[in-house]
């Protein structure tokens, strides 16, 4: 099997930790709306969109390293990275909608 050096597989683990950081702010957003702090909850969404900034670009890198030819040995820790991103950015597209909804009950419950 081929050794896969260090630089990539550092660059593997900086993506899955962005990916990771972007899922768990995106949960944090949703219990802080679910608890009505919807300043709190903008605040965690806004990480949670910075990582997946980062992690997007990461991504980005190893795609134009790999020149869409299989430059890259795709690993299974290279497909755990990515499995985490598309992971984050579905729970941060959820949770965007959640929040929106716990926001909508807060301001109907007020009115009640």
């Amino acid at each position: 099997m081929a050794e896969v050096s260090q630089d990539f597989e550092s660059t593997i683990m900086e993506l899955l930790v962005f990916a990771g950081s972007a899922r768990s702010s995106a949960l944090m957003a949703l219990q802080q709306a679910r608890a009505g702090d919807f300043t709190g909850s903008a605040e965690h969404m806004a990480e949670s969109k910075q990582a997946v900034k980062q992690a997007h670009r990461i991504q980005t890198q190893l795609i134009g390293m790999d020149e869409g030819c299989g430059k890259l040995a795709i690993t299974l820790i290279t497909v755990h990275a990515q499995d985490h991103l598309m992971n984050a950015m579905v729970i941060q597209d959820l949770a965007d909608d959640m929040i929106e909804l716990y926001r909508r009950q807060t301001l109907q419950e007020a009115r009640s």
